[in-house]
């Protein structure tokens, strides 16, 4: 670790964790309620579990990408972080409105806590991955200002890189769009419309471009490869990323009531989607591949190539399944819909945030990677996790194709009904369950990792090299 300030990374990582635990917990109680109907029930009921699976996932991963950010800035800017006790401040406000908000989902009911909230004062609640109450999205557009404020000070001040030019981009674009959870239109047509402003150009637009950047950084600094060749990749992925992102926003316009030209800008465009995640794989085979030095970090190397491979098929393959308007026109809001979404969010998302913690966590703690038997449990928990998560992709995959043919492919009275759909479904569910348990224990092998004992692992000639030229 180059900079003291870059110390300030470990609390927001390892409350990432801890978060993404409590997402995981969550994520096994659905799956459970989704084969056993009362299980936990009235303690936590389905739609609040959900509610709370689907926050943890943003907000971890929020703080991850925070946590990143405070950690490659300084190194990309070569100067110390503009104030690291605003970055500490901050974190505790992002913590604990964070805290208190999945407290509230499950303490009070819905409609009670938007009225203890002052919900009635500016209505933002209720729509899907937006449920946070008011306050606590005030509260997050003054953690994200503060927290722009801080990295982009440090830029501003320091050495300008193509990877920090990027970031701070992905940060600035996150914020801005975020400002759409702010906009309720009473007209349900124009709320999903303006909806996905939010959800969409997030995950597939300012997020990639986080995403892009973080890979790089990575790269750069267990591979040795030039940074010109890096940054030239960089250039061409994002580009792509926008290029098709922007448009793309329209594969979430069909059947929703807006104009019909959006069945073709949404299709074509999502069609070249998965282009920039083929890129991105490309690319970090590649520098391995091409690399000049062997970073004693193997595991933060594994975790980036598998983030590249596993974000292309879950954003990329999985996403153009069904995403040309004649397939979505059945697929839509169907466990198909679950399946991308699950491998896309761990892939491109969860796997980039392990990433980093890989690589940090171990110049964090005082040596410059964990010892061989550390690194052997944190490569196979990235290896159960992966198969766990493709598992739980493709049981979703064939429980969506056989809920589409026995629910939404008949033309007459044959069809059947939602409810006797879903329990026709119930063997993919129980085998989704049993591979939900398989990354639950990758996950825990993963958080073992962290608790081996270690023998100081010497800096070899090669990486102090590396961390030279970078």
């Amino acid at each position: 670790m180059k900079y003291k300030s870059q110390a300030v990374a470990k609390p927001y990582f390892v409350f990432a964790l801890i978060l993404f635990v409590g997402q995981i917990v969550f994520g096994l109680i659905l799956g459970t309620q989704y084969v056993i109907g009362d299980f936990l029930f009235p303690a936590i009921p389905f739609n609040v579990a959900r509610m709370v699976h689907t926050n943890l996932l943003i907000v971890w991963l929020l703080f991850g990408f925070m946590g990143a950010t405070y950690y490659l800035v300084p190194e990309e800017s070569q100067r110390e972080l503009h104030s690291p006790l605003l970055a500490w401040v901050l974190f505790w406000v992002f913590a604990a409105a964070g805290t208190l908000t999945i407290i509230g989902y499950l303490a009070v009911p819905y409609a009670k806590l938007a009225e203890i909230t002052g919900n009635h004062l500016l209505p933002t609640m209720g729509r899907e991955f937006l449920e946070q109450p008011t306050i606590t999205k005030i509260g997050i557009v003054v953690v994200a200002l503060g927290f722009l404020y801080n990295v982009g000070l440090t830029v501003l001040k320091g050495r300008k890189t193509v990877v920090n030019i990027v970031l701070m981009t992905g940060l600035v674009g996150l914020a801005v769009f975020f400002l759409f959870a702010f906009y309720n239109p009473s007209a349900l047509t124009l709320d999903k419309y303006f909806w996905w402003w939010v959800v969409h150009l997030w995950v597939e637009g300012v997020w990639e471009l986080i995403l892009a950047s973080i890979l790089a950084f990575v790269l750069i600094k267990t591979t040795g490869v030039d940074r010109e060749v890096i940054e030239k990749w960089l250039y061409v992925i994002i580009a792509m990323a926008l290029i098709s992102g922007i448009i793309g926003t329209g594969h979430h316009y069909f059947y929703i009531g807006a104009p019909e030209y959006w069945l073709w800008l949404g299709s074509v465009f999502s069609a070249l989607e998965p282009l920039p995640f083929f890129m991105m794989m490309l690319f970090a085979i590649n520098m391995v591949r091409r690399r000049r030095r062997n970073h004693p970090n193997r595991a933060a190397t594994t975790w980036a190539i598998g983030c590249a491979v596993m974000a292309f098929l879950g954003a990329g393959v999985w996403g153009f399944l069904h995403t040309l308007a004649p397939v979505n026109y059945y697929t839509h809001g169907s466990q198909l819909t679950a399946a991308h979404g699950h491998l896309a969010f761990f892939g491109a998302y969860a796997m980039i945030v392990m990433a980093i913690i890989s690589y940090a966590m171990p110049l964090m703690r005082g040596r410059v990677a964990n010892n061989a038997q550390a690194q052997k449990l944190e490569i196979a928990s990235c290896w159960l996790m992966s198969i766990g998560m493709l598992l739980i992709t493709l049981f979703l995959t064939g429980a969506g194709v056989h809920q589409v043919m026995l629910q939404r492919w008949p033309e007459s009275g044959e069809a059947l009904a939602f409810m006797a759909t879903h329990d026709a479904l119930a063997g993919w569910f129980w085998a989704r369950l049993a591979a939900g348990g398989l990354f639950t224990l990758g996950l825990i092998a993963y958080l073992v990792s962290f608790f081996v004992p270690q023998r100081e692992v010497a800096p070899t000639e090669d990486a102090e090299a590396q961390t030279a030229a970078a």
